[in-house]
């Protein structure tokens, strides 16, 4: 399959794949292994991008993991970089090396399934949309995350006219187009990112669309998101809601 398709590295994929694999260990190569099957399944000419930055005083394996499979896959790029940064910094490193067509982004912690990637980059090529991400219609990953997911969404719709549609914000993966993504203005280093991108989908007025998926309970480790983070969510809403109506006013 790889065969048939261009060189990588002599022109730009249908498709880019950001992988987050920040201390994802062994479990960045099974899904990046994974994701590389589903791909080439459905025919894709893709690139694979996995972000293993680090924590400077950390002991963490994973950015030697990937390095040594992306020396061996001419598809799959690593990105391992001390972190300046959390999620959100992660992630517009891996975006912003992107070299696709569209672009999509997934966690590596293997909650959510691979095969989301190819489904949702399926329904943003039938529908034409700027942007497509999943909803959690189902999920396992405990009442405490459940209960905060639902009082953030709720709050989330509340705070910014137009996000009466969207079901889910935090939910990935996120597929967009390149344009889509170049006319946002992602500056949150942080947890905030995903909230970024849909309060920019609405800034810019783009399509959305939307497609259920599950979310399983994370078996290998704890969550990285903290308790401090429901504070910094709740900030990071009034802030962007101040320069959000900023924004309507310029208009």
């Amino acid at each position: 399959m790889s065969s048939e398709l261009a060189n990588p590295a002599d022109s730009s994929p249908e498709l880019s794949v950001v992988v987050l694999c920040y201390r994802s260990q062994d479990l960045a190569r099974e899904l990046a292994l994974q994701l590389t099957l589903e791909l080439e399944q459905a025919k894709l000419d893709y690139e694979l991008i996995l972000v293993a930055n680090y924590d400077a005083n950390g002991a963490d394996p994973t950015p030697e993991i990937v390095r040594k499979l992306a020396e061996t896959r001419p598809r799959i790029s690593a990105i391992t970089r001390v972190k300046e940064g959390r999620m959100g910094w992660d992630m517009r490193s891996g975006l912003d090396a992107a070299r696709g067509a569209h672009l999509a982004v997934i966690d590596g912690d293997g909650q959510m399934p691979v095969s989301d990637i190819v489904k949702v980059y399926r329904l943003l090529q039938a529908g034409h949309y700027d942007l497509v991400k999943t909803f959690r219609s189902q999920r396992f990953d405990g009442a405490y995350r459940v209960t905060i997911s639902w009082c953030y969404n709720v709050l989330f719709r509340l705070l910014f006219s137009g996000a009466a549609k969207f079901r889910d914000i935090n939910s990935k993966p996120k597929v967009m187009t390149r344009a889509a993504y170049q006319r946002m203005r992602l500056v949150s280093n942080d947890w905030f990112t995903d909230a970024e991108i849909m309060i920019e989908a609405i800034r810019n007025e783009l399509r959305v669309g939307e497609i259920s998926t599950i979310f399983l309970k994370n078996e290998r480790r704890a969550t990285f998101v903290p308790v401090s983070a429901i504070w910094e969510f709740l900030r990071n809403l009034i802030y962007y809601r101040i320069r959000f109506s900023r924004t309507d006013r310029r208009r």
